[in-house]
């Protein structure tokens, strides 16, 4: 029975510490996909309304400069999100520090899309930016 009791506990602790573990390593907004870090800002900027959801975008950075974004799941009227994703075309191949300062207009008949995913594109780079230093 003691031994029972012994090895019960000590696949109690194992669990416990896996779990924690796996807790402190992930992060669900910067991650690595070859050569490029890629920003997720799902989780980052929930609160950024497009017409009807959030506009989540995954942002990639290679050499201090955006490479490609590419938008995520939303429940944005398809017709209008796909006017509204020109602008992210707009930040590829700019540094960082430019891309995150850059005015950029949201397009006619998707603005508040458009707008929405600007913002997420800069909320991105910014929390780039700070975990960089």
């Amino acid at each position: 029975m003691k031994t029972s009791h012994s090895f019960i506990k000590s696949l109690t602790v194992i669990a416990f510490l896996t779990l924690m573990t796996s807790a402190i390593t992930s992060d669900e907004v910067i991650s690595k996909e070859g050569n490029a870090t890629v920003v997720n800002t799902t989780s980052l900027t929930k609160d950024i309304i497009g017409y009807q959801s959030p506009t989540p975008v995954k942002i990639y950075i290679e050499k201090n400069k955006v490479s490609k974004i590419t938008p995520l799941r939303n429940k944005e009227t398809p017709k209008y999100f796909q006017q509204a994703k020109k602008v992210l075309g707009k930040f590829e191949g700019k540094t960082i520090s430019k891309a995150s300062k850059m005015k950029v207009d949201g397009v006619t008949g998707a603005t508040m899309s458009s707008d929405a995913l600007v913002k997420n594109v800069k909320a991105g780079l910014e929390y780039y930016k700070s975990q960089k230093k």
